[in-house]
């Protein structure tokens, strides 16, 4: 009896390695819970995305020093949590990270202090103001400010842990790498550019240090919070970096953990309140995905536990989020069923 199920043991493991099978994330893929449809129809969607909007012209760009941009420059891709990436367009062109970097830092000073202090020094109010409002920062300055808009990155950036500034350069840099998969270079020239027009970051940095809302000096404070804005990612990267989060903190590409788990939801949570700054509001309405923009024309939208979409196009609206970037992301919202407060019915797929 014995060697009888010792046999159907073997016999069943030889069948099922010889019968046709596929991948946990290859199931995952076919059936929706990554991307709701094939690669095939993934790239023919994004390259109507990128024909349907690029004859879109609308808005302005923006340019902190003497680098060239081409308003034309339209790229869109997408990074899944079992690693595939997909582009069109302009995905590999590098350009400025700018306010999104802010997240990354956020994630890195949550691992240094955790949720409690978080909360207690910098806060997660959204505002309703635009990112680098001095007045949105004095109304808030008792009671704290959010993460994602410029005096609560300052804050945030203030509170990252290193000896010197040299080492918390060091560690934001490592932490970015991560996420990208590989070290972004510092653009030189806009970090110049910036530094020779802080004077609104400075303005907000001594404000917060007159509220005791800043947790180092402000020279150091502001140096290193704009070399974090001066990276240079391309929409692949940024595609990357939000699959990274959609991956519960670890890069789907390298398997590298960029962050621990248990921030995540504390990442994702801030950006759905002021990642599109002003606009933020009416983009969980219409998009309903976690969120960021940056002047430098990028937007990444994370579909936690499944993808993340990233779009380069210079030219900004009147808040400063990307023209062409928004409208690719909430047509793929409305295409997919997106919205984190959808019933995601089967039949919508």
């Amino acid at each position: 009896m014995k060697v009888l199920k010792i046999y159907i043991h073997l016999l069943l493991f030889v069948l099922f390695i010889a019968s046709p099978h596929v991948s946990w994330a290859e199931e995952a893929f076919s059936a929706g819970t990554i991307l709701p449809t094939s690669p095939q129809e993934i790239e023919q969607t994004l390259s109507e995305m990128h024909q349907k909007y690029m004859a879109l012209k609308d808005g302005e760009v923006y340019i902190s020093g003497t680098e060239q941009v081409n308003p034309d420059w339209f790229g869109i891709a997408i990074a899944t949590v079992d690693g595939r990436v997909h582009m069109v367009g302009n995905a590999d062109t590098p350009f400025p990270i700018q306010s999104i970097a802010k997240p990354f830092v956020y994630g890195l000073a949550l691992e240094d202090h955790g949720r409690e202090i978080m909360l207690k020094k910098v806060g997660v109010n959204a505002t309703g103001l635009p990112y680098d409002s001095i007045i949105a920062s004095t109304v808030r300055a008792k009671q704290l400010q959010n993460p994602m808009v410029s005096a609560g990155a300052i804050a945030t950036t203030s509170l990252i842990k290193g000896s010197t500034a040299k080492k918390k350069w060091a560690r934001v840099r490592r932490v970015f790498s991560r996420y990208a998969g590989h070290t972004l270079p510092l653009n030189e020239q806009v970090y110049q550019a910036e530094m020779k027009q802080s004077a609104m970051s400075r303005a907000l940095a001594e404000l917060l240090s007159a509220y005791h809302l800043l947790y180092a000096k402000v020279d150091d404070t502001i140096a290193l919070y704009l070399k974090g804005t001066s990276q240079s990612v391309t929409a692949k990267d940024l595609a990357i970096m939000g699959a990274t989060l959609a991956n519960w903190g670890a890069n789907p590409l390298t398997q590298e953990r960029a962050i621990k788990e248990k921030y995540v939801q504390n990442i994702l949570s801030a950006m759905v309140t002021a990642g599109l700054y002003d606009d933020s509001g009416e983009w969980l309405f219409k998009v309903g995905l976690p969120g960021k923009s940056g002047v430098g024309g990028g937007i990444v939208a994370v579909v936690p536990g499944r993808f993340a979409v990233a779009v380069y196009s210079p030219p900004l609206d009147s808040s400063g989020n990307s023209v062409r970037g928004v409208h690719v992301v909430q047509d793929l919202s409305n295409r997919w069923d997106l919205h984190m407060f959808s019933p995601r019915r089967e039949e919508s797929r």
